[in-house]
């Protein structure tokens, strides 16, 4: 009996190991989006997590929202910065979430000032 429990125990403990690692690296989707940066919050009762929202239109259906982890700071700072802007977001969507990680699957890995894009690509354009 003591082999057949901890023999189950063990298998218990692989599989939640195993299910944290595959949410944790593995990713879905990555991609960019673009928008006007609408809100960027540090928000929750027990976990707090930074969430932020891009408005990609006229319509509530158009706004997407996303979250940032907190190892992330120099996007958070940048995000705070471009609020009101039109800026790219390039994010990672992972399978599944945790509340200690952030409300959404959307996670925001870096940000651009459309801008900052337009005045780059002008300028090699014109080096030609």
């Amino acid at each position: 009996m003591k082999k057949f429990l901890f023999g189950f125990i063990g298998i218990l403990i692989a599989s939640v190991v195993l299910y944290f690692t595959v949410v944790y690296y593995l990713t879905y989707s990555e991609g960019y989006r673009s928008g006007q940066l609408v809100k960027v919050s540090y928000k929750g009762l027990v976990f707090k997590t930074w969430e932020g929202q891009l408005s990609q239109g006229v319509s509530d259906g158009q706004v997407f929202r996303f979250s940032i982890e907190d190892k992330e700071e120099r996007v958070i700072k940048l995000l705070q910065d471009y609020q009101g802007s039109n800026v790219r977001l390039r994010f990672k969507e992972r399978y599944s979430t945790f509340a200690w990680w952030g409300d959404t699957k959307y996670f925001v890995i870096d940000v651009e000032k459309v801008d900052e894009i337009k005045q780059n690509k002008k300028s090699l354009h014109d080096d030609l």
